[in-house]
């Protein structure tokens, strides 16, 4: 079993939101703005 990571981040702005099934994958919309910006995703449940 994987242990929890304590992740310190800067950043602009943040999101929660539940990822959506999307073919084989998964998918988080974000707003329009964020296109062509550097994000970070982190798995906050198991």
């Amino acid at each position: 079993m994987k242990k929890t990571t304590n992740i310190q981040l800067e950043g602009y702005e943040m999101l929660e939101k539940k990822v959506k099934k999307s073919g084989n994958s998964g998918r988080v919309y974000v707003p329009i703005e964020w296109v062509g910006k550097k994000v970070k995703i982190v798995l906050l449940e198991k």
